[in-house]
């Protein structure tokens, strides 16, 4: 074996030439890959006694995809293209064997292949979409010719991964290799070279791009793609496939992924790849520190939140125990998560069995006792304090020792929770999203005691239940609700000012949120945390709950809604609010659209700007993916503090002054020394 560099070695076997790439983790299409591809390939081609060459990878997968540390970057030696060209230039059969995942780059190469084959669990995709890209090194030339128009589109539009047998059905690849994958790959070839079949560029195959597909095009552009530009550009390169010639076509994708490569989307989409990636590094707590075992979850609560939350443990296969207080809630807790698993089976997303092994994993009990054996407990009781104080008093007396002890608080304090306990440095919140099954983020809150083993195995358990965790420091509301509020307490000043909700959230939407701050009320339940004794009829909520409209349980609140649960503006709020002007001397005024989006988002950057000074949040980025994963915020604008350094500082400091908020000091100092969120 001969190293071509550090991460490419080349063997022969007999008459076949092994290129073997080795770049762990993932055998990135680095500069040092490209190279080591292009000089391998260089040598066997002139090795008279090689007659067809294999490409492999060792480790854990094939090429996952591209360096993304090198976007952005200056261009540095070998690029993609000049790759792909050194393999189209060969002279000899080319057959890729891979395992793993062949993503972006790394399919673009196995498709540069005169041949392919892979092991069953292989997956193969052109994920380019999600950092606002398409695919740059011919990936929406050649994957058409391969697999066809339609799979084409559907995986360079969605980004979605498809199987080896997708892949087999739809001429991706060629055979699934049942065994060792390095033993069929040879197998392929000696078959291969027996027949006489040779070399087949993929560049030359027109037979799946001939045709009339003016439906299919048309189809693909007319899908709602939420305000991403990426996927309509990698739809047009499809199609420039099927209407160009091939060198053409590369040529018309490499300006489309140039434009996409500078675009504000994907420098977005880029940022919250990386952001995602740095939430998990907690500055104070090293990667070593030890973490606790959990084996089963205690969760006191069936209703909504408990019933979700338990739904999380049981799918990664722990066994979780559900306290209720009354028979009837208990039975309708468990029921309502068995009906949601059934439905989830109904719709093809895991199999009947499936569903009733996680269902298995549940048990429900009125003895809080029952809950004396596990290693985690999750309390999801009603958002008071003097409830969660008196069920941490008691759970402190039956929990074992070394048990983790949680609250599903959405604002409460997690110090005063703690302190009812005699154990404080085991105790934290776990702030679920609803629905607790569905929504991807958990708020770890730490306590001022909460130990760090205690803290590293609540962000290393968010990973294994499917969560993003960041961890946020004790605040009321924490991260995303305490800066929800700030934006929920100025809308509600605009609808004393003239506008009407529906005008608030058209805004919103509009940004690229899924729905607007009123219609998310709706959603909730506009009763959440009204006191009917407290409520004097001086706010529009008010109004409603008093007239029975709570939201989308009651058919309306803000808006009133069909059997659907679409929404459409109701005259009835139309009138209790122009009522309510009336009765206040309001002299209703129109208020202009970028007024309105100034004052929704102005007020949360700077409160994240305040979260920031406090130490609440380890970083500007963790903020923006609370923000992605708990409340919609568009991805491609990159969270709520890249959106605000991407349009200045200075911007939102005048806004925040010009409205009349008291401005963060750490904003003031960021726009004095000229800097961003970013630099911090």
């Amino acid at each position: 074996m001969t190293a071509i560099n550090p991460v490419t070695d080349l063997s022969r076997e007999g008459d076949v030439a092994v290129i073997t790439i080795n770049n762990p983790p993932v055998n990135a299409l680095g500069l040092l890959v490209r190279e080591g591809l292009i000089a391998a390939l260089d040598v066997a081609g002139k090795d008279a006694a090689v007659r067809a060459i294999l490409l492999i990878c060792a480790g854990r997968t094939f090429i996952a995809g591209a360096d993304i540390s090198e976007f952005g970057k200056p261009p540095s030696g070998p690029g993609f293209m000049e790759t792909q060209n050194a393999f189209d230039a060969a002279q000899k059969p080319l057959v890729a064997a891979i395992h793993g995942t062949a993503l972006g780059g790394g399919l673009e190469t196995a498709m540069c292949c005169h041949y392919r084959v892979a092991v069953a669990s292989a997956k193969f995709g052109q994920p380019e979409v999600n950092l606002g890209l398409i695919p740059g090194a011919g990936g929406t030339q050649r994957l058409p010719r391969l697999a066809g128009v339609p799979k084409a589109l559907e995986m360079v539009a969605t980004g979605k991964p498809i199987g080896a047998a997708d892949a087999l059905a739809n001429g991706l690849i060629d055979e699934i290799v049942p065994g060792d994958l390095k033993a069929g790959a040879m197998d392929f070839i000696a078959r291969l070279l027996a027949s006489g079949k040779g070399i087949r560029r993929t560049r030359d195959l027109n037979d799946k791009v001939t045709g009339d597909f003016a439906a299919i095009f048309s189809f693909a552009k007319g899908q709602n793609m939420r305000g991403f530009e990426a996927p309509l550009d990698a739809i047009n390169a499809v199609e420039a496939a099927t209407k160009l010639p091939f060198d053409e076509g590369i040529a018309f994708e490499q300006k489309l992924f140039l434009a996409r490569m500078m675009s504000a989307q994907s420098a977005a989409l880029r940022y919250l790849f990386f952001a995602e990636r740095k939430v998990a590094k907690i500055p104070d707590v090293p990667d070593d520190t030890p973490t606790l075992e959990i084996k089963k979850v205690g969760i006191i609560g069936a209703g909504t939140m408990g019933g979700g939350i338990a739904m999380n443990f049981a799918t990664a296969g722990i066994p979780v125990t559900i306290l209720e207080m009354k028979q009837e809630a208990l039975d309708h807790g468990l029921g309502v998560v068995k009906k949601n698993y059934d439905s989830s089976a109904a719709k093809g997303r895991f199999t009947a069995e499936e569903a009733q092994k996680r269902f298995s994993l549940l048990t429900g009990t009125l003895k809080m006792e029952d809950l004396g054996d596990c290693d985690l407990i999750i309390e999801a009781v009603f958002e008071r304090m003097d409830i969660k104080k008196d069920v941490f008093a008691k759970l402190d007396k039956i929990a074992k020792p070394g048990a983790i002890m949680a609250s599903n608080t959405s604002f409460l304090n997690i110090d005063e929770i703690a302190a009812v306990t005699s154990r404080p440095d085991h105790v934290l919140g776990l702030h679920f999203f609803s629905p607790a099954n569905v929504m991807k983020l958990l708020e770890i809150v730490r306590g001022a005691k909460t130990s760090k083993p205690v803290v590293a195995t609540a962000m290393k358990l968010a990973k294994t239940i499917g969560k993003v965790g960041v961890l946020v420091g004790v605040a009321y509301g924490f991260v995303g609700n305490r800066m929800l509020a700030a934006r929920s307490v100025e809308a509600d000043k605009m609808v004393m000012e003239g506008a009407f909700p529906w005008d608030i959230d058209k805004v919103l939407v509009k940004f690229g949120f899924p729905m607007g701050g009123f219609a998310m009320w709706d959603l909730a339940g506009l009763d959440l945390g009204w006191v009917k004794e407290e409520s004097h009829g001086e706010t529009l909520r008010d109004l409603l709950n008093e007239a029975g409209r709570k939201g989308q349980k009651t058919g309306g609140g803000y808006y009133d809604y069909d059997a659907a649960r679409k929404p459409t503006p109701s005259p009835v709020t139309e009138k209790l609010l122009t009522d309510l002007w009336a009765k206040k001397g309001i002299s209703p005024r129109a208020i202009p659209e970028q007024e309105i989006l100034e004052r929704s988002l102005y007020p949360m950057i700077n409160e994240g700007a305040k979260i920031l000074e406090e130490g609440k949040a380890s970083r500007a980025s963790d903020i923006d993916i609370v923000w992605l994963y708990g409340y919609g915020f568009p991805a491609w604008r990159g969270g709520p503090m890249f959106y605000a350094d991407s349009i200045g500082l200075d911007t939102v400091l005048a806004g925040v002054r010009k409205y009349g908020w008291t401005p963060s000091a750490l904003l003031e100092k960021l726009v004095a020394e000229k800097k961003k969120f970013a630099d911090l």
